[in-house]
């Protein structure tokens, strides 16, 4: 399984464009840049399409134009822009796609297809198990919401040659059901949120630094991550210390900060930067 960070940022991103914080200072300096966090996976489903989405893959090299899934986790702005799905419909060969997500990201999209779009919907809540092409899909929930409990979710994803990953932002901790759940998963990868660095005091529907290492350590500990495990950290704000300090106390947890543009090679390769 490819998948292709098309932006491994908070909503904001990071650098945040109107931030003079020593941790936007430094990244500018490295140039380090982060968009809003999305995924394209084997170039035929993408998870998340916030507005930086179908940009960031043309400006990565990438193309969308196989793109036949897209699974949303929530309508928060910075993961869901439906004006792509009318952007894609003025392409006469894009074929027909499939939308994946709660039924309330689904209804933000509605007013952007058209009735002879070649659009299906396909609504889900956390426990559902589906097939999505290729792909053995379980919708997890998550501790997050846009405007009601259950309207944010988060995906277990297995690939057509066994490969499995976890997709889990946005989120705050977990409960032991949650564990429960993803017990001996041994996933592939797992791509995690860790938005808020040292300042976890600013939303519980986050993770920072110790809320990641302490979700990670349960992970483990229920089987979920093992020492092949890819571990991710995806969807970084400005409230994180700068690239260098951040990249040091990842490994400490066993985990690296994703980049966007990079190429994760789950399962059966290696990661391959491009």
């Amino acid at each position: 399984m490819e998948v292709v960070l098309l932006g491994t940022g908070a909503a904001d991103g990071w650098p945040n464009p109107f931030c003079r914080c020593t941790s936007c200072g430094e990244a500018r300096r490295l140039g380090v840049v982060r968009g809003q966090t999305c995924a394209l996976v084997d170039d035929e489903l993408l998870i998340d399409c916030g507005p930086e989405a179908p940009g960031a893959a043309v400006r990565l090299g990438r193309t969308l134009a196989s793109v036949r899934h897209l699974v949303i986790t929530h309508a928060h702005a910075d993961h869901l822009g439906p004006q792509a799905l009318l952007y894609r419909s003025w392409v006469p060969e894009a074929g027909g796609l499939e939308v994946v997500g709660p039924a309330d990201a689904l209804e933000v999209c509605r007013p952007w297809v058209g009735p002879d779009d070649p659009v299906r919907f396909l609504p889900v809540v956390a426990g559902d198990r589906l097939t999505v092409g290729g792909y053995d899909v379980r919708v997890l929930p998550a501790r997050h919401r846009v405007f009601r409990d259950g309207d944010a979710v988060l995906y277990d994803l297995t690939g057509p040659d066994g490969t499995r990953v976890l997709w889990a932002t946005d989120t705050g901790p977990w409960d032991e059901d949650w564990f429960a759940a993803v017990r001996d998963a041994r996933f592939d990868a797992v791509f995690l949120e860790e938005t808020l660095g040292d300042r976890e005091e600013l939303s519980p529907a986050h993770l920072g630094l110790a809320r990641f290492g302490g979700m990670l350590a349960r992970l483990r500990e229920v089987g979920a991550v093992a020492d092949a495990t890819e571990v991710v950290a995806v969807h970084l704000g400005h409230h994180n210390p700068p690239p260098d300090v951040l990249a040091a106390r990842l490994r400490g947890l066993g985990a690296r900060a994703g980049v966007d543009g990079e190429v994760v090679c789950c399962g059966r390769g290696r990661r391959a930067p491009r």
